[in-house]
């Protein structure tokens, strides 16, 4: 089968299966909100999602399996998070490729690399902290208890020629809050086209495809099982040639067109079926399904400066009556020999920002 082929069959099954999900859930219904969360500071830095470069940094397999890379290749990443006073938010992640033979040198896109089966494992950990038991009254009762939710991602992709990859995830995800806890099983399907000068890439993904095996809790029909957050995203990345300049536009949650949370009534929509939205512009919702940013990147990729707007993240966060940055981020990141560093801020609230630090070293020649 044809190349072109596969890639159209692979995006006509992703784009069913949305279509399907769609009719049963909407923004803002569904379990392990955490999933959302960028997972590294670079994806911190490009606004929280990118499903469309693939430049050998691992973690952006966390969004589209297919973005792995040849040089992700016995790299390890670690990052930490920082979001609210009391938290703890983290991941690692390890790659390792395998194919024909030894990889001698990276993948430039010419023919097919040595190894074109890309594989990684990654693990998140949010712990929410320590809280007090209260009363409904709010009067303190003694002890406490904790809250923290685990993901794993099982990521493999393929390289297709020297323009196509493909990729899958499978993803255990673990709640456990107080007593209730919580166990899913989902999985991710993307692709990724680049151009032969690298100057154009494009990644199209669905993400958490699945559903709750065991749920916090058993409804009167003895069900109570919640579908993950699905959310299909288009990804579009462009490096102009003669500049140091990258550009990204990420459109989300197509599956999807309200994306707020205040609703005039609880009545649906006959024709979607769909909550109607409160006071909500169709261009502002249109704008709130975008992540724009831009980096710097020179030619030898030593460095990076990457600044984003994620417009949904401002309309949720901002404050009416305090101005604040919420939505933008900011990030750097420097390669010093084997390893690379990085690290991004963003607002997300007027007083409360939101730090990420990153650390990823190359096993292979440190070995060396």
């Amino acid at each position: 089968m044809a190349i072109g082929k596969k890639i159209a069959i692979l995006i006509l099954c992703t784009l069913s299966l949305c279509r399907l999900e769609a009719q049963v859930s909407s923004a803002g219904r569904s379990v392990f909100s955490f999933m959302s969360l960028p997972t590294s500071s670079r994806l911190n830095a490009l606004g929280g999602s990118n499903v469309s470069l693939s430049d050998g940094d691992i973690s952006m397999g966390m969004c589209n399996p297919a973005l792995l890379h040849a040089n992700s290749h016995m790299t390890l990443q670690l990052n930490y998070s920082y979001y609210l006073p009391g938290t703890m938010f983290g991941s690692a992640l390890y790659g390792h490729n395998f194919g024909r033979s030894k990889i001698e040198k990276p993948f430039e896109g010419e023919g097919e690399p040595d190894k074109p089966n890309y594989f990684a494992v990654g693990i998140h950990y949010l712990d929410y902290g320590h809280m007090k038991y209260a009363d409904e009254y709010g009067v303190q009762t003694g002890g406490s208890f904790g809250a923290r939710d685990i993901l794993i991602d099982i990521m493999y992709a393929r390289q297709l020629g020297r323009m196509f990859k493909v990729g899958v995830t499978l993803k255990p995800v673990y709640s456990i809050y107080e007593s209730y806890s919580s166990f899913a099983l989902g999985a991710d399907i993307g692709a990724h086209f680049q151009s032969p000068d690298s100057t154009f890439q494009m990644g199209l993904v669905l993400q958490n495809i699945g559903w709750q095996i065991k749920s916090f809790y058993s409804s009167e029909d003895g069900t109570g099982h919640e579908m993950l957050p699905l959310n299909l995203q288009l990804g579009l990345t462009y490096r102009v040639k003669h500049a140091p300049l990258r550009f990204h536009l990420q459109i989300h949650n197509m599956q999807t067109w309200y994306l707020n949370y205040e609703w005039t009534s609880l009545e649906k929509s006959p024709t979607t079926g769909e909550f109607i939205p409160h006071d909500v512009k169709w261009y502002d919702m249109l704008f709130r399904h975008t992540i724009w940013s831009i980096e710097v990147v020179p030619k030898s990729e030593k460095f990076y400066i990457a600044l984003s707007y994620n417009h949904r993240r401002r309309a949720e966060l901002q404050l009416t009556d305090q101005k604040s940055l919420a939505g933008f981020a900011l990030g750097v990141g420097v390669k010093i020999k084997q390893a690379r560093l990085g690290f991004a801020i963003s607002q997300l609230t007027k007083s409360n920002f939101s730090y990420q630090v990153g650390l990823t070293l190359d096993i292979n020649s440190l070995m060396k």
